[in-house]
């Protein structure tokens, strides 16, 4: 049978480049996120290609963007870098006896049942430093990827209109065409909404965060801050992770810990019921049960980047489906309203 042949090859070509697709998942995962650093970079590009002189290509403007760009990180690194590792620094020196006596006086008041698990637990913390340590190592021997996803976004800021128009000819004109170029304006809105959101929103909860530990001068305020700005990238797991984490500083140094808990349920319903859903805008319209669940399956899967890449695929794949129902919904109406009007 015809149909049943080309049922099985189809089936067989999906599951072959699902299987490619897992091969080459680190490579993409390079790719993925230059794309991501493209769209994050795109908006001050097309305002310095609209300030330029006119120029047959956008390379110019590119030039100048990543110029100010290294710029940008070179005086954050002065400004902000120098504070954060030293607050690192002392943090790591002070931590671990800080810690131990919070244990101690904690022990002092619970039941011996209590303390020897207490204990245990706090032996295997200190155990599982060295291991942290080592990941942090081999995160640190990947730098190199800080300097490939610019490069790669270079070319998909510079090629990207010609990239689109390639993958459009590969259809033929017809609904077909139009379908998939309207997919195609939606994933570019959806990705340019999602970037530009997930920077502002680390940004407010940078200068939330510094702020408040200025003015009520907690320990290691910036370390804490920057922590809290850059887990704010990763939906709903990173706030909650960082809230935790900063509690526990608190805790151990001594700081305000009522003040820092109304501040930080203060901060999260405005960050998540009033800046979220302005900056993200439509498209990016998820149910929180289901951001969880990919925040979840998505590091079970992929550890930190399936955490990071969960909610815009999602948002992807909801976009994705909204746009082919609407097409089969229109054609349907069209294909009705043609046989009433024969009929």
């Amino acid at each position: 049978d015809s149909r049943a042949a080309r049922s099985t090859w189809t089936a067989a070509l999906v599951v072959l480049a699902l299987w490619l697709v897992y091969l080459v998942r680190s490579t993409l995962l390079i790719f993925i996120l230059a794309v991501l650093f493209a769209y994050l970079l795109a908006p001050l590009v097309n305002l310095l290609d609209r300030l330029l002189p006119t120029s047959p290509t956008r390379t110019p403007a590119l030039l100048l963007a990543y110029v100010l760009l290294v710029g940008l990180v070179a005086v954050g690194a002065i400004v902000l870098g120098t504070k954060v590792v030293e607050q690192a620094t002392q943090l790591a020196s002070v931590f671990p006896q800080k810690f131990q006596g919070l244990v101690d006086s904690f022990q002092a008041n619970v039941p011996d049942r209590l303390k020897t698990e207490v204990a245990a637990r706090s032996n295997d913390l200190f155990a599982a430093l060295p291991q942290f340590g080592l990941k942090f190592l081999t995160l640190a021997s990947n730098l190199i990827y800080v300097v490939i996803i610019p490069v790669l976004a270079f070319f998909f800021l510079k090629d990207g209109a010609a990239i689109r128009d390639h993958v459009l000819a590969l259809v033929e004109a017809g609904p077909r065409h139009k379908l998939l170029n309207d997919v195609m304006a939606d994933i570019h809105l959806l990705l340019a909404h999602y970037m530009r959101a997930l920077v502002l929103l680390s940004a407010v909860a940078f200068a939330a965060y510094s702020i408040f530990f200025s003015v009520l001068g907690i320990p290691f305020g910036i370390l804490l801050a920057a922590l809290a700005a850059s887990l704010e990238f990763i939906p709903t797991l990173g706030p909650l992770v960082a809230s935790a984490i900063i509690l526990l500083v608190a805790a151990v140094t001594g700081g305000h810990l009522l003040a820092i808990v109304i501040f930080i349920v203060a901060f999260r319903m405005f960050q998540d019921y009033l800046v979220a859903p302005y900056l993200m805008g439509q498209g990016v319209e998820l149910h929180p049960l289901l951001v969880l669940f990919g925040v979840f399956a998505g590091a079970e899967v992929a550890g930190v980047p399936g955490a990071f890449l969960s909610v815009p695929v999602l948002a992807l794949a909801r976009a994705l489906y909204l746009r082919v129902r609407h097409t089969r919904i229109s054609r349907a109406a069209t294909q009705g309203s043609g046989g009433g009007g024969e009929t």
